[in-house]
């Protein structure tokens, strides 16, 4: 491959930006919320739209039933002779709903092009999340398609149309058609920036082990005024547990929590440290002077490469209006585990169980649901693929992209590692003030073009190399 061939490409994305942001829009009117069962047409029709979408650039496509709701594959061979690794792309096609309707600016489903700090802004639902960003690299399929009638590597495209309501037929999915799926990596775009004009790549997720736990005492609530102090408290003794998953230096005592926690290359750890990151800026930014959490770690370490454990909601007792004098039955509190490197979900799971049996007065017992399992995700430093998108990103920004972290967990990158031994690539153009999941959702038209620009040279750029 000739390096002028990735620059035709360019040109070309560069000359049908009008049509791509009118494509785009095409997309996100399809209120495609896959959580209410009233739109489960729309979803469907959004799976369609994308399929015929995907045969437009070239690809084979169709659309393929699932437990819920659809799944999309394509498939493009790549050029005759090609030797090289293959790329799978995943994405998807549904969104979150537009809630609470009045705080939006125009329509959810009714996408407009406005003028922001940045430059023209497209906003809508899924502006970002996710419909933008599987159109970038569609877009870059088009674009190798119309000028060179290939695309330079074997790509494979999967979307899922149920990854903001669980994501409940992709393990399935994914069982059932591992072999066809096979590639050297996965291209995940669902991930971010690090500001308008410096490019990312997402090199570690925390995977996840969220645990709901419920203390049972007395058989029925009970006056506080016959009962208190004469039995346990199911409240008090939930309180009182959560109270030792820290220590003073707020590490979390969970026997064996820390198998598999890895100190941070040097490259990264010390790239992070060049990055500039406003710490005060950041914290102002939600009503805070100063941070918290473990002791001798950065912000930027705390939230991207550092396990953690969180209380996300506790119930139990009277909790209505005025006075009720009550010792409850059950106390219930959720959990989330933030988990990196090589921590078993599953392990860590059966460790937190433990931990809150262990401390149980007599009288007492617990029950426990998990809410979900996932390992964390680290690229290796070394990978070939992590370097092509390096050049990719460099080629179309001017500059070498940041290698970050992402406080969040994005399970599917976990199952598509886990069922069909696929490492992904996150490599996305999201921004921090993109009002993911919030109204007035927006995508900045400089990052859709740059994405599928970098979409396109990363394809340019795979297909270069050989085995």
């Amino acid at each position: 491959m000739h390096k002028d061939d990735i620059n035709a490409v360019l040109e070309w994305v560069d000359t049908e930006r009008p049509a791509a942001i009118d494509r785009l829009c095409e997309f996100l009117r399809i209120p495609s919320i896959s959580a209410d069962p009233a739109q489960k047409a729309e979803v469907a029709r959004a799976a369609e739209w994308a399929c015929h979408q995907l045969r437009a650039a070239g690809l084979n496509a169709a659309v393929r039933p699932a437990k819920g709701h659809p799944m999309v594959v394509a498939r493009h061979e790549g050029p005759p002779g090609y030797d090289g690794p293959t790329l799978l792309y995943y994405g998807h096609y549904d969104v979150q709903p537009p809630d609470p309707m009045e705080l939006w600016h125009s329509g959810p489903f009714d996408p407009v092009v406005v003028e922001g700090p940045r430059g023209p802004r497209i906003v809508a639902r899924g502006a970002v999340d996710d419909k933008g960003q599987v159109m970038s690299f569609i877009e870059a399929f088009r674009g190798w398609s119309k000028v060179h009638g290939t695309l330079p590597c074997p790509v494979t495209v999967l979307l899922e149309g149920e990854e903001e309501s669980g994501s409940e037929s992709l393990e399935p999915f994914l069982e059932a058609n591992r072999d066809e799926l096979r590639a050297d990596a996965c291209v995940v775009s669902d991930t971010g920036m690090w500001d308008v004009a410096t490019p990312a790549i997402t090199t570690s997720l925390r995977g996840l082990v969220y645990l709901e736990v419920t203390v049972h005492g007395p058989d029925k609530d009970l006056h506080s005024g016959m009962y208190g102090g004469a039995v346990p408290n199911p409240v008090q003794v939930l309180a009182s547990i959560i109270s030792q998953l820290h220590d003073a230096d707020r590490r979390i005592t969970v026997p064996g929590f820390y198998d598999g926690v890895p100190e941070l290359p040097a490259r990264v750890l010390d790239q992070w440290r060049a990055m500039g990151f406003d710490e005060g800026e950041f914290l102002g930014s939600i009503g805070l002077a100063s941070g918290y959490g473990e002791r001798g770690r950065s912000l930027l370490e705390r939230t991207w490469s550092r396990p953690t454990c969180d209380v996300n909601g506790i119930f139990g007792g009277y909790t209505g209006k005025g006075a009720k004098t009550v010792i409850a039955a059950h106390a219930t509190a959720k959990f989330s585990f933030r988990l990196v490197g090589s921590q078993d979900p599953q392990r860590i799971s059966k460790s937190v169980r433990e931990f809150f049996e262990s401390r149980l007065p007599a009288g007492c017992t617990a029950t426990f649901t998990e809410h979900g399992l996932s390992p964390a995700f680290v690229v290796p430093d070394s990978s070939p693929i992590l370097a092509a998108a390096e050049r990719a990103l460099q080629r179309v920004y001017g500059k070498p992209p940041l290698l970050i972290g992402s406080g969040g967990s994005i399970p599917a990158v976990g199952a598509l590692q886990r069922i069909v031994g696929v490492p992904a690539l996150l490599m996305g153009f999201g921004l921090d003030d993109d009002c993911v999941h919030s109204p007035n959702e927006k995508f900045e038209v400089a990052c859709f073009v740059g994405a599928i620009r970098s979409h396109a040279a990363l394809l340019g750029e795979v297909g270069r190399m050989r085995r």
